[in-house]
């Protein structure tokens, strides 16, 4: 089995036209630190200071080699203990942690800064992802009255669909609802499937692609949700296009390693 701390990155999505960067450089296990309160990944660190998870970065964005370099501080109103097993054997397991939090950014390469709304959540695994899924869409989707509700539909490799539908409030405690049917959302520009919890009546709307790439989409879309018409950031995985040899022939040019 794979030395999960020898394969470790951050991950920095910018976007927009005065900022647009990517950073997720892979490194090894000599690059790395961890404490109860704090994990460092090369020049970077994450550390939780009893009430906020602060990520200082010093990354450089790739492929083309930009800095990125700055402070994320993302603040829960609330702390939550939902947990719940994505596929049927329970190698896969999906919480949020934060699911109504605030967000301060304060970057000074490139020069931006805001603060809003955020969302804190884990995944974790005790296999490849293509090994159980064949693909997933997950929608996060912004409530009236400050709550946040999560629909996981995921299609295994073996077995039923999965629908995970939770709302939560910004407390952290967790209440399920039934999800809506799925709507068709227009396929991706390298052709990824992929679908929409929405209420009927409310076909979704997608308003901005943010990330369009061979096994993965993020937009953010419109759509209807326990009656509302709701602001959500939609992704779609093909877990299968993971493994697939084209993928990983391409993964090094938006993910360089450092042994």
């Amino acid at each position: 089995m794979a030395d999960a701390e020898n394969h470790c990155a951050l991950n920095v999505a910018l976007y927009g036209a005065s900022g647009s960067r990517w950073t997720m450089t892979e490194r090894g296990r000599r690059h790395v630190n961890r404490t109860a309160q704090s994990f460092t990944i090369g020049p970077s660190k994450v550390y939780w200071n009893g009430r906020s998870l602060i990520f200082e970065i010093d990354e450089w964005g790739v492929p083309v080699p930009r800095p990125v370099c700055g402070r994320v501080t993302v603040t829960p109103k609330g702390l939550s203990a939902f947990v719940t097993d994505l596929d049927a054997e329970g190698r896969h397991r999906w919480g949020p942690i934060g699911p109504c939090s605030r967000i301060e950014v304060d970057f000074g390469q490139p020069r931006l800064a805001w603060a809003g709304d955020a969302y804190l959540d884990s995944n974790e695994g005790d296999e490849p992802v293509d090994r159980g899924f064949r693909s997933w869409d997950w929608a996060r989707s912004a409530m009236p009255g400050g709550d946040t509700a999560v629909v996981y539909d995921v299609r295994l490799l073996t077995g039923p669909d999965r629908v995970i539908a939770q709302r939560f409030s910004p407390s952290g405690l967790a209440s399920a609802f039934e999800a809506p049917p799925r709507s068709a959302v227009p396929r991706s520009k390298w052709h990824i499937d992929r679908t929409m919890r929405s209420d009927p009546g409310m076909k979704p709307i997608i308003e901005r692609t943010l990330e369009d790439t061979p096994f993965y989409v993020r937009s953010v879309l419109k759509s209807g949700l326990l009656g509302e018409l709701v602001t959500s950031v939609h992704e779609t995985l093909d877990a299968q296009r993971v493994a697939s040899m084209a993928v990983r022939l391409m993964l090094p040019w938006r993910m360089p390693r450092k042994l």
